[in-house]
C-alpha cells in the first residue's frame, strides 16, 4: 500500500478513465475488426481510421488513470474527448435519427454525456482541495 492514499478525487477520476480506457479499446479493436464493408470502401476506410483513434484514445486513458498522481490538463482533454464523441453522436442521431435497437444507443450515449462531467468535477473538486491546503 502507498505511504500516500490517493484522494477521492483522484480515484473517482481513475475509475472514470479505466472505463473509458476499456470502452475505447474494446470498441476501438471491434470497430477495427468490423470496420463499415457494406458502405463504400472510403467510407469504410474513414470508419477504421477513426477506429484507430477511438483505439489510441484507449491506451491514452488507461496510461492517464495508470498515472493519475501526475496528471493535470490531459485530464479535461481526456472528459472533453469523450464529451466531443458524445456530442458527434447527438447530431448524428438529430440528423439521421437513433439507431435500432434504440436502448442500445442511448445506452452507448448516456455515459459519454455522464462521464466527462464527473472526470470535471472531480479534477476541479481536486485542484480546489489542493488549492486551500
Amino acid at each position: 500500500m502507498s505511504a500516500n492514499p490517493l484522494p477521492v478525487s483522484k480515484r473517482i477520476i481513475q475509475v472514470c478513465l479505466f472505463l473509458v480506457a476499456a470502452i475505447a479499446l474494446f470498441g476501438g479493436t471491434l470497430q477495427m475488426f468490423l470496420g463499415e464493408p457494406t458502405i463504400s470502401p472510403r467510407l469504410d476506410n474513414v470508419h477504421r481510421f477513426m477506429a484507430g483513434v477511438y483505439f489510441s484514445m484507449g491506451l491514452i486513458s488507461f496510461w492517464a488513470a495508470w498515472t493519475i498522481r501526475s496528471q493535470g490538463t490531459l485530464i479535461y482533454l481526456i472528459a472533453f474527448g469523450v464529451f466531443m464523441g458524445a456530442v458527434g453522436r447527438l447530431v448524428s442521431m438529430s440528423i439521421v435519427g437513433i439507431p435500432e435497437p434504440q436502448g442500445l444507443w442511448l445506452g452507448y450515449l448516456t455515459p459519454e454525456l455522464v462521464v466527462p462531467v464527473i472526470i470535471l468535477i472531480a479534477q476541479l473538486a481536486g485542484r480546489k482541495a489542493i488549492k486551500d491546503a
